[in-house]
């Protein structure tokens, strides 16, 4: 994370590439640019999220969908595989369509504090409410990775700088929305699905961001819980 001894500073949710699939281990660029011909361990579950026939056998059809999912995501490698990477991504979009309109339901962010921002770090998930009253959301959120998880607990918005630039790599974080030292919300230029996470910012797309921004103030409460996928 940032240097805490500075005040905003603060580490971007910067992209980086998963561990290559045991199919990849020793290609070269060339090669891992090419689209595989074997079926992944997940291939039906992969093929049936993407409206393909779930015969759990890779087509040419097959592998030139997948790619184009995970070229969108930043999914790596992007060869087409229906590997534990690309359906993590997948499981999880369908877990946050599932939550609908009620990403409350089992009453886990306080529902006494007024206006929070929740961020439910299991779904990826994040939502303003006011007391029992959904404002807005919830949005899928890119939060900490391993090793720079968004830490937990009830916090409270410290810091906004609408136009914040990280010290640390020079790069602008938008709309940022500080909530525990170095660690904020603000927009990114990725798939809000992009693996594996940040640097422990909450990161949001930027009509998320510019929302948030209108709605939180300094002072405002942030509630984070839960557990990020693969960390």
């Amino acid at each position: 994370m940032g240097d805490l001894r500075r005040r905003g500073v603060v580490a971007l949710g910067v992209t980086a590439l998963v561990a290559p699939l045991t199919l990849a281990i020793g290609a070269t660029p060339a090669q891992a640019a090419s689209c595989t011909t074997s079926a992944g361990p997940y291939q039906k579950k992969v093929e049936k999220f993407l409206g393909r026939p779930a015969d759990g056998k890779q087509s040419a059809a097959d592998c030139k969908a997948i790619r184009a999912f995970q070229n969108k995501h930043g999914i790596r490698p992007n060869i087409g595989y229906a590997g534990p990477v690309t359906w993590g991504v997948m499981n999880l979009m369908n877990k946050q369509k599932a939550v609908g309109k009620n990403p409350n339901k089992a009453g886990k962010c306080p529902t006494n504090k007024g206006r929070i921002a929740c961020v439910d770090l299991t779904l990826q998930l994040s939502w303003i409410q006011d007391g029992k009253k959904l404002v807005y959301g919830p949005v899928p959120v890119r939060t900490g990775r391993n090793g720079y998880e968004t830490r937990t607990g009830l916090k409270k918005v410290y810091w906004r700088n609408k136009n914040h630039v990280s010290t640390i790599y020079d790069v602008p974080m938008p709309y940022s929305q500080f909530f525990d030292g170095g660690q904020a919300f603000h927009s990114v230029g990725v798939s809000m699905w992009n693996p594996p996470g940040s640097h422990g910012c909450v990161n949001m797309t930027s009509t998320a961001a510019k929302k948030y921004w209108s709605l939180l103030k300094k002072g405002d409460d942030v509630y984070v819980y839960g557990r990020k996928p693969g960390t």
